[in-house]
Formats: C-alpha cells, structure tokens, sequence
C-alpha cells in the first residue's frame, strides 16, 4: 500500500524513503544507507525532484537536472565533444551519470570508490571507450586508448599503484573535453607542453627555453611538443626498447622532422643532417645498433635544445670540447674544430680531393685488371686451350709455412671485408649473416681479425728478410723493366698481333708481382687508417678531427679497392 501525507505537507526525506526505500512497493527502489553515504545524503531529494513537493507526488515526476545546481560544470560539460554530441542525440555521448554514477549514491571524488576517484578513472573512461561496439560510429585518433594507455609509463605506473601517476582526465580534462583539433582542448599541439607541465614542471621549463619551445610560442605550429618525441598512448620510459627516446631510437625520432625537405626549406633548416650523421662513424655505428655511439640527443641535449650560437648551447663552439669530451676523453678541443655535420664544402679540403682520387682510381684500375682478364680469357676461348702468362715452374710454388700464412690471410682478410662493410651496408641482404650479432660483437670480431692481420705482416716481413728463402722470394718479386715488355707482348699476343706469347723469365710473373705488392700497399695504408680509428682518442689529442674523417674515407675506399681488386684479379688467375 502507499503512505500518504496530508495534503499541503512539505515532504522530507524519510517521507520519500517511506516509499522508495521499500523494495516490494513499486516505485524505484532507493537504498537508504548508500544514499545517506552518498555526497548527496544531507540533500532533500525535493531539492532536486521539485515536482514532489507534496504527497502524494505526481504520478510521473519530471528528469531532473544536474545543471540545476552545477551551473558552471553544466555549462562547460555542454559545450564539450560530449556534451554536444548528447545535444544531437548521440546515444553513446557520456552523460553525467556515466562517469560520476548515479545520483543516489555519488560519491566524493576522493572517496577510493567514487568512479572519479583518480585510481578509477581509466575504468570509468573504459566504459564506453572500450567498447569496441559503442566506439564504432566516433571518430577517434586511437582505436583502443585504454589497451594502448595500458602498457605506457603511465598506465604501468597507476597499475602499480602510484597515485600521482597521469590518467586520462590530467591530459584530456573532465567536463572540458574537447578533441585535438579545438583550441580549447588540453590536447591541442601549442596546449601540450602546458598540460603536460601540470606534472612535469621542472621539464616543461627547460623546454619552454629551447628552441623547439621559444619557435612554438612564437607560433610556429610544425614545432616539437612533448607528443611528437614521446608520444601520446605510447609513452613508454626512455629505458624502454619499444620507447621512441630510448637511446636506440633518439635518431629515428628526430628525423621525423629534419629530413623533412619541406619543413626545412620553409624554417630555413639544414636539409641533410640525417645524411651526414649516418655517414659518419657514429651513424654507421648506430645503424648496426650499437647503443652506446653519439646519437642526437648525446650532443644536442634532450629538453635543453639549443642552436648553435647560444652560448648555453652543448654544440656552442666554446662548449664543444666538453660535451666532445663525454665520451672521447681528452680529444674534445680537437674535435671541437671539426664537423659532424655539414655540406662537403664545410669539410677539410683533404677529404674531397680524396674522394675524388678514388672515384677515378677504382674504376680506373679495376677497369683494366678487366680489360685484361677478359682480353686473355678470349684468346684462351678463340685458341681453344690455356696459355699461361709464365712458364709452369716444376718446383714447390709454396711451402707449407707459406701456405699457413696464406691461410691465415685468406680468413682475416675475408673477416675483416665482411664485419667492415656491415658497418657500411647493414641493410643490405648479404649482410644478414651477421645482423644476429651486436655492434659490439660485430666490432670485436673485426678488431680481432685485424690484429691477426697485422701479426700476420709482422710475421710474413720476418720471414721474407731473415729466412734464406724469403729473401729469394724477395729478390724475385722485385719489378723488372723486363716485366713491363712481358706485359706489352702479352697483351699484343692476346689482340692478335703476336703469333706467340713472350715467354716468363721470372719465378713470379708480372701479374703475380703486381697483386704482392699492391697486398702490402693496401696492408700499410689499411693498417695506418685503422691503427687512427681504433685509438681515436689518442689519435685526437695531436690530429685535428679531420684526420680521423680521413683515415675512415681512406679505409673504405680502400677496401673496396682491395675487394674487388681480389675478385677481378686474384680470383681469374687463382
């Protein structure tokens, strides 16, 4: 049955829950303990259905209204994404009492169970953001913000249970949601930095004094912001692999912006700076993921970015000795003159007339190393059988010492060509052999082979000046002048102007003699260039910066040289 109060009685709360706090009566059920620990317990409930002044009520009371007594909230919720999508009717848009939980039993924000609670609110948000189904019809820029929010820095940090740690309304806001593209939205590219300052204060400040930070408040919109180097739901910590500031990735995430041609010609920006980063030792170094090499934020700072001509500046020239000297201790006055970056004018004079000399020396050489195999090739063809550039010797052409020191030639030579050029051509299919290794591996093993190597030379001069037979071997390697006229008929022999080849008067012809000492020329010259590299820190504290750019100019070319001086050459007559 009902209770009914005289006509005219003002009703109070305990003549509403005579009714409503029973479950077996009808009308919707209200529990009185949770609405009396509810925020709204000291309220009466005609406070806000005031359309049940009286009772008995109105059969069917009106909706009430938060806006009735949250104005201001009200007013700012109506003009967010949610509030104006719930304006045209959008069934999914969140209401009220989707994130705040009924009426009756709402509770503090500060209450562990309210849904507002900052430990719960990525649960509230989940409820509709989650939801695959529900989310189908809204244009969203993450498809599952709550799975991705997740396995962030924050997400891990809440699951952990630190109170400080961001959820969604820190970044997005509460009543005042609005998507990234308003203005007014926390979540605006130029509102970034200061949302996420709310947190990240002391961050926020150096930023603001970089360069990235004075550029976007002068309005230039392309600028930087915290998302685009940490990102948004993928913010993960910088010690991270998966993290786009983990020291893996720095690189990665710089060029996002600085090999953008169009971005660079419109700020007046450097267009190659990547080019010239991974062209260096450095970035090659880097390409084969070794993760202690310079990347750009090593010397260019993090937050702290500053140009070049700030004094404050890490890549001020007065401050380039010390931030040099990070790593290369006590070579970082003599790097502090060089370039890391640069167009090739910018460079020492040395290392384009180098480059020059061998751009026209290797294909020059290998060119006629060639012309003549191939000229010999077909004169053996057209003959239909082998003519040897010498006499076939009936003695042992190596004894077994030599044919260990070629052995061990053959594979330190082959160890150093393949872990050198990985540096180099890492990307390339037949590197993939060794991609499993580390940069660190890779370099170990190159270094190894490269002091088996130069104990190999040691050795083999040894053995060519204080053995007997060795200084045979020497005296017969030696070039003749009668090794430039074997030459000549040789190669009129093989055109057809000689009717029969000159015969070698020599143990080594001059095919042989040309491939020996070309081997302890390029041994020299690789052994000097890579001797500088290894020990580059010593190396910098008497040699200025562009030596070392040198040397490794010099031992890649040189290495091409020998490779495919080996392969043309070497390998015909072998």
């Amino acid at each position: 049955m009902f209770l009914f109060a005289p006509r005219g009685h003002s009703a109070t709360n305990d003549d509403c829950l005579a009714c409503h706090g029973q479950t077996d009566l009808g009308p919707a059920f209200v529990d009185e303990k949770a609405f009396s620990g509810s925020i709204h317990g000291k309220i009466l409930c005609v406070s806000c259905h005031q359309d049940a002044k009286e009772i008995p009520h109105v059969p069917t009371l009106a909706s009430v209204s938060c806006a009735g007594c949250h104005r201001i909230e009200a007013a700012i919720y109506l003009k967010s994404d949610h509030g104006r999508a719930m304006g045209v009717g959008r069934a999914e848009a969140a209401t009220c009492k989707d994130c705040h939980g009924h009426s009756h039993t709402l509770l503090n924000s500060r209450d562990p169970q309210s849904p507002v609670n900052r430990k719960n609110i990525v649960a509230t948000c989940a409820q509709c953001h989650a939801d695959m189904n529900r989310m189908a019809g809204v244009r969203l820029t993450q498809r599952d913000p709550l799975g991705t929010y997740a396995a962030t820095v924050h997400g891990q940090a809440l699951a952990a249970g630190r109170s400080n740690a961001a959820v969604c309304s820190d970044c997005h806001g509460t009543h005042d949601i609005f998507g990234a593209a308003n203005p007014a939205s926390r979540v605006y590219r130029p509102n970034i930095p200061k949302t996420c300052e709310r947190c990240h204060e002391n961050v926020a400040l150096t930023y603001r004094e970089s360069v990235h930070g004075t550029a976007m408040a002068a309005g230039v919109k392309e600028s930087p912001v915290c998302t685009d180097c940490h990102g948004e739901h993928s913010i993960l910590s910088p010690q991270d692999p998966g993290s786009s500031t983990h020291v893996g990735a720095i690189t990665q995430t710089c060029s996002t912006c600085h090999t953008s041609t169009k971005l660079a010609l419109k700020l007046g920006l450097p267009i190659n700076r990547l080019k010239t980063y991974k062209d260096s030792y450095h970035g090659m170094a880097a390409e084969r993921g070794n993760l202690k090499v310079a990347n750009c934020a090593s010397c260019h700072g993090f937050h702290d970015i500053l140009p070049s001509s700030d004094p404050r500046s890490s890549i001020h020239r007065a401050n380039l000795p010390t931030t040099c000297g990070q790593c290369h201790t006590g070579a970082g006055p003599r790097l502090s003159t060089g370039y890391v970056h640069g167009l090739p004018t910018s460079k020492h004079w040395s290392l384009w007339v180098v480059k020059v000399f061998y751009l026209f020396v290797i294909p020059l050489t290998v060119g006629l190393m060639f012309m003549h195999n191939f000229l010999d090739w077909a004169r053996k063809a057209w003959s239909g059988k082998r003519t040897p550039l010498g006499e076939e010797e009936k003695t042992v052409r190596l004894t077994v010492n030599e044919r260990i020191q070629h052995g061990v030639l053959i594979l330190t030579f082959f160890l150093l060509a393949y872990t050198g050029f990985a540096t180099k051509f890492s990307e390339e299919s037949w590197m993939h052999a060794i991609a499993p290794l580390s940069e660190v591996a890779r370099r170990a093993i190159h270094r190894w082979a490269a002091l088996g190597f130069c104990l190999l030379s040691v050795y083999h001069v040894g053995y060519m000046i204080l053995s007997r037979r060795g200084r045979v071997l020497l005296t017969a390697l030696l070039p003749r002048w009668s090794d430039v006229k074997l030459f000549v008929d040789r190669q009129l022999f093989n055109v057809g102007i000689r009717k029969t080849p000159a015969p070698s008067t020599t143990f080594y012809t001059y095919a042989e003699k040309i491939e020996y000492w070309a081997l302890v020329w390029g041994a020299l010259v690789m052994g000097v260039t890579g001797t500088l590299q290894v020990f580059n820190n010593v190396s910098l504290r008497f040699f200025p910066l562009w030596t070392m750019d040198l040397a490794m100019q010099v031992h890649f070319y040189e290495a091409v040289l020998a490779c495919l001086a080996i392969l043309v050459w070497h390998l015909y007559r072998s």
